[in-house]
């Protein structure tokens, strides 16, 4: 396992709502970072069509028609642009975390997928629980998706926006003595004006997670563009919680310090740093949430991370193939507290 790696967060605009077109996009961000020396890329949450701003922004008879265009351009995790997407990284030997809307038959996901520089897909994960009015998009997940993986950079995971303000979904990956995490963000160019939506808050909150956790963070997000707000208008003018911008992409250490030069809210690209592994140690010897400094005998945590189908069909000729294990009937193993 190698001590030390260049990584990159994005900040970048998708080409909204266009999944053929941010495609393309993603493949040549891969192309440009592997030409810079970059081997490990973070794209924001829901890249893949683009952060649907139309949730907050417009009454639901208003959202009809931009939520049938967001459903078409979806794509399905065994789909072409994924594929796509998973050549790139294979052929310029990038690995990259991608956040994408995920289609799966009639319902959508807020997904991520870690994936490998040979192109294969270590984790494939959904938000635990959507936010606010995001639920009336996108379903939620089981446990199964609350994984830590070895890379050959060290273990890895993910998290999706306010998954970082939840206590437990935070401790499930630290439990695991995770060591690199990418923290996918929307759009901050939006409510700018309430404290705990704003880029401050989240940023925080992204950085309290590597300092508890003693772990790099990479914080990805999207921005917007006055040509892109033109996709969001209310009465003919962009919706008034459209302020602009709103890149705010961030790199921090395990320490909480921050990495890397940050760009204008205002432009697209991606903070490089490089990291060395070995600097967790030192953080953890101040604090380790899940070593010296827990108390097990104090606190009990406990992860169920079993599987979950809405049916479990069996005998020939049956069309679902996604059975429960023989062992997901036993009891859950207790995680670290």
């Amino acid at each position: 396992m190698s001590e030390t790696m260049r990584v990159a967060a994005v900040q970048a605009e998708p080409v909204w709502f266009d999944l053929a077109a941010t495609t393309e996009k993603t493949v040549s961000m891969i192309e440009e970072a592997a030409a810079a020396g970059v081997e490990l890329l973070a794209f924001p949450e829901t890249w893949l069509p683009g952060y649907p701003i139309f949730l907050w922004s417009h009454p639901v008879p208003e959202q009809l028609a931009s939520i049938d265009r967001y459903h078409r351009n979806s794509p399905r995790i065994d789909g072409p642009e994924l594929a796509r997407i998973r050549e790139a990284a294979a052929r310029r030997k990038v690995s990259v975390v991608l956040g994408f809307s995920e289609r799966d038959q009639g319902s959508l996901y807020m997904s991520q997928a870690i994936i490998s520089a040979d192109g294969t897909i270590l984790l494939h994960r959904r938000k635990l629980k959507p936010t606010h009015a995001e639920r009336t998009l996108f379903g939620e997940s089981d446990g199964s998706g609350l994984q830590v993986v070895d890379t050959p950079f060290g273990r890895m995971g993910a998290l999706n926006c306010w998954e970082h303000i939840q206590p437990l979904v935070k401790f499930a990956l630290y439990a695991q003595h995770e060591q690199v995490h990418v923290a996918g963000w929307p759009c901050f160019g939006i409510f700018q004006e309430h404290p705990s939506l704003g880029a401050e808050a989240c940023l925080a909150v992204t950085r309290t997670y590597a300092i508890e956790g003693s772990a790099f963070v990479l914080a990805s997000c999207q921005m917007i563009s006055e040509e892109g707000a033109q996709q969001f208008l209310v009465n003919g003018s962009p919706s008034p919680i459209i302020d602009g911008g709103g890149g705010y992409a961030r790199i921090f250490g395990p320490d909480g310090g921050p990495l890397g030069d940050p760009l204008p809210t205002d432009q697209e690209g991606f903070i490089v740093a490089d990291i060395d592994l070995g600097a967790i140690a030192m953080a953890k010897t101040f604090a380790d949430p899940v070593g010296h400094y827990s108390r097990p005998d104090v606190f009990g945590f406990t992860v169920d991370r079993r599987p979950r189908h809405v049916a479990v069909l069996t005998g020939e000729g049956s069309a679902f193939s996604g059975a429960l294990d023989p062992e997901a009937a036993a009891p859950p193993e207790p995680m670290l507290a």
